[in-house]
């Protein structure tokens, strides 16, 4: 079954179930990907996020209902998730600018979000630099946490806190003081910190994340969590240079077009969601190569 099969039956099933419980893990295996890479792709390719789609199509149903029946407002909030008139009514105010009661009301405006569905896009010709390249087996080390998918949990939340208390407590300069020599396969420009994310499982709405250094024999890994990266092919997708207050923007690109662009026609799928941010320059200026670990659909 093809990409665009896969995310498509996940949004049948979601289509499905907006009147009861929708399981994220079992949304996620609808796309043959765990929770969190699925919700990633989702929203890199969207703009919005899995949870906030659910919810706008369940008031965009409620809406509906409201307006085509004379069942309760209770039961309506009930059937779309709700377990109270009053957190419904304040979640349906807010997407459609008037309370249940009002849409009711004969030419009142409400808002609907349409069913999404995944088709290959034909935009513009603009080239999207990339590399195959398979690696034999690497080690890496460094500070790890395990997030939770929905961002909940302990602080620091989300791998960018994450990245922001280790710059402000100077862990991510003594990780690079421990690095040692790059690995022969890496870049002489590359940064000593880098990072790495889903490179092992830990649960069905949590994932791994660690701000990492390349091991060699020269590394100093006393008090960090080293990693052994099995022998993978790369997809690799490298940015031009640019300066560090664009970096948001380039990293957010890339993402965005790997997920939407590259993977719905390449041929290939993820291999287990894992990947890295490889971050090099020089001379004022910045580059980010995005390694996605990947394997050729059969």
């Amino acid at each position: 079954m093809d990409w665009l099969a896969r995310m498509n039956r996940a949004m049948d099933y979601i289509e499905m179930n907006l009147s009861g419980e929708i399981e994220l893990t079992e949304v996620a295996r609808q796309a043959c990907c765990s929770s969190h890479e699925y919700q990633r792709m989702f929203s890199f390719i969207t703009n919005v996020t899995l949870a906030e789609y659910i919810r706008r199509r369940r008031l965009t149903l409620a809406a509906i209902e409201l307006q085509n029946s004379d069942a309760k407002v209770i039961e309506i909030a009930l059937k779309y998730g709700y377990e109270s008139p009053v957190s419904f009514a304040r979640a349906f105010q807010l997407l459609h600018g008037v309370n249940p009661a009002m849409a009711r009301q004969e030419g009142i405006a409400l808002k609907a979000y349409p069913r999404l569905s995944f088709l290959i896009s034909i935009k513009g010709a603009e080239a999207m630099n990339y590399r195959i390249e398979t690696k034999e087996a690497f080690q890496v080390f460094g500070i790890e946490k395990v997030f939770q998918t929905n961002g909940g949990g302990e602080a620091p939340t989300t791998p960018a806190k994450l990245w922001k208390q280790c710059h402000a407590n100077g862990e991510v300069e003594r990780l690079a003081a421990s690095a040692g020599d790059l690995p022969y396969f890496a870049s002489r420009d590359l940064y000593k910190v880098h990072a790495a994310c889903s490179y092992r499982k830990t649960g069905n709405d949590t994932f791994p994340y660690m701000l990492c250094a390349f091991k060699s024999e020269s590394s100093e890994t006393n008090g960090y969590t080293i990693i052994t990266i099995p022998a993978q092919t790369w997809a690799i997708f490298p940015s031009d240079p640019f300066t560090g207050e664009e970096f948001d923007n380039i990293i957010e690109t890339l993402y965005r077009r790997f997920y939407s662009e590259w993977l719905p026609t390449a041929g290939y799928e993820q291999a287990d969601g894992m990947e890295f941010e490889i971050y090099g320059g020089g001379n004022g200026l910045n580059y980010v190569e995005l390694w996605f670990a990947v394997r050729k659909i059969a």
